[in-house]
């Protein structure tokens, strides 16, 4: 890794932070990923789908170059900076003030991102798979989201028996966040993901929404990612995930009634649209 240099950055944090629940918009680099893998597979796609999240409401976008999804190949670090950093580098001229968040657990993809201009990391592991992302994330003093998972892509679906999977989840956040505190991740920069889809079956998703002032008492902002996931095509009956938004647009909404900090979703204008109408409700 390349000498750091720490520099003075905008506000890392959307406007209204903490008042409304913030929108994420999900932009993949990967050619895997299970709703819109292959899609973006041009600069100007990319920056594309930037200006129509910008216009309908973005709060910030998170970048990921590796997918997730069950069952998907980890592709290396090298392989995901080469889809990852020309992009956000493109991104970042075009539109300098835009938060950006990348979606990675990988220490280095981690450190470049941030170097070229990320606010956020956002790592489905927590600092669980990579360490090192901790010490990263600590030296550049940047907002981190710890998500709660077990196992990788490979295995997770395997790794979903709990006992109670309300303590069983909250208990490894505790556990991550206590992690990250002693490497001196500042207690500001820490936002909890109880990681709906991940090592989780149907009926504990729901049994986690149901439950999400629980997840609240961790004292930090919460951000949930439930946008056209598998649980959601169960209960509808729908196989293809781009079908599945107004599904998703209930946990939004949801989210909106708990005062959650910020929904990760695909579809931004949806969710911006009818979370402007249930914070007016909920949040007014």
């Amino acid at each position: 890794m390349q000498e750091l240099q720490i520099i003075n950055k905008k506000n890392p944090w959307p406007q209204g932070w903490g008042q409304k629940t913030s929108i994420m918009g999900v932009i993949n680099l990967t050619p895997d990923s299970f709703s819109d893998g292959g899609d973006l597979n041009s600069s100007e796609k990319v920056l594309g789908k930037v200006n129509h999240f910008l216009r309908n409401g973005v709060d910030i976008i998170d970048l990921g170059a590796q997918s997730t999804k069950p069952g998907a190949e980890e592709v290396g670090s090298n392989i995901e900076i080469k889809r990852l950093i020309p992009c956000l580098k493109l991104i970042r001229s075009e539109y300098p003030e835009i938060l950006i968040s990348i979606d990675t657990f990988n220490s280095v993809v981690a450190h470049e991102a941030l170097l070229n201009g990320a606010d956020w990391i956002n790592d489905v592991t927590g600092g669980r798979r990579d360490k090192e992302i901790l010490d990263v994330v600590s030296k550049f003093n940047c907002p981190f989201v710890i998500t709660h998972s077990r196992g990788n892509s490979q295995n997770m679906n395997e790794l979903s028996k709990y006992d109670n999977v309300l303590e069983e989840v909250k208990c490894s956040l505790e556990s991550l966040i206590e992690n990250a505190l002693e490497k001196n991740i500042s207690k500001k920069n820490i936002i909890v993901d109880p990681g709906i889809g991940f090592s989780k079956d149907l009926n504990q998703n729901l049994e986690i929404l149901k439950n999400l002032v629980f997840f609240k008492n961790l004292n930090f902002p919460i951000l949930i990612g439930a946008s056209r996931k598998r649980f959601i095509g169960e209960i509808l009956n729908e196989k293809n995930p781009k079908e599945r938004d107004i599904g998703t647009l209930a946990i939004s909404c949801l989210c909106s009634q708990f005062k959650i900090d910020i929904v990760r979703v695909h579809n931004v204008k949806m969710n911006y649209q009818i979370i402007k109408v249930a914070d007016k409700i909920f949040r007014p």
